[in-house]
């Protein structure tokens, strides 16, 4: 497909709008795992972490088709989604203080958290995008690159707008909760039975969503009194 061509141009177009939509997440996931580093450190885990997620992402697109068949990953993937939303929802003590970890072990806790999240979180989501390229991994690539400087401007605006506003900690949160709790209903081992029991999905999403934020929320009033 020539680069001028109008369906490379189209497809590309869908992707960048895609990418452009889903950025929201990107965003929220790296600001809240780089929220704890040193201001110096902030910059870099973001910038990384939003090129290893990409690198991530394309490789996922490339056998998306393949994976999203495998019985069992999106409940998988959805389970593993709840403990990263509640660290980065209560980071160690060690972490918040600044005691027991150096810098460089915050830094690279933060990035891996970042490519795993974001790994896990997009697998729905790179059906999509698969999708829109037509089978052309140079139309994703392309499309993914343009995307990168919005995510990280995104990830840097989160990043000062936690300090004034700590409640997008728990909106982030409870984004990747509401995130897990549909990868499971969508799993092929779950979907036909949250499909003869809609109000199942719902209720998972509420269970889920008040249990890390709530739970969360505890923690930090019983981690303040203390």
């Amino acid at each position: 497909m020539h680069i001028l061509a109008p369906d490379f141009l189209s497809g590309l177009l869908a992707i960048v709008l895609l990418d452009l939509v889903l950025a929201g997440d990107n965003a929220i996931v790296i600001a809240l795992a780089a929220r704890n580093l040193p201001k110096s450190l902030q910059k870099k885990a973001v910038l990384w972490g939003t090129l290893g997620a990409i690198f991530v992402r394309v490789a996922l697109t490339a056998v998306v088709v393949y994976l999203l068949k495998l019985p069992g990953l999106m409940l998988l993937g959805g389970i593993v989604l709840l403990p990263i939303a509640w660290k980065l929802l209560n980071p160690t003590q060690s972490n918040s203080s600044g005691h027991g970890t150096n810098a460089t072990d915050n830094f690279w806790a933060a990035l891996r958290t970042i490519v795993i999240a974001d790994a896990l979180m997009g697998l729905d989501n790179v059906l999509a995008i698969a999708g829109a390229s037509n089978g052309h991994l140079s139309l994703v690539i392309i499309g993914l690159a343009i995307s990168v400087p919005l995510i990280v401007w995104g990830s840097t605006l989160i990043l000062k707008w936690i300090e004034r506003f700590p409640i997008i900690v728990y909106i982030g949160a409870g984004a990747i909760a509401f995130t897990a709790g549909r990868m499971m209903a969508h799993d092929h081992l779950l979907a036909a039975w949250f499909a003869n029991h809609v109000w199942a999905k719902y209720l998972l999403d509420v269970v889920l969503v008040l249990g890390i934020c709530g739970g969360g929320w505890l923690m930090q009033r019983r981690r303040t009194r203390s």
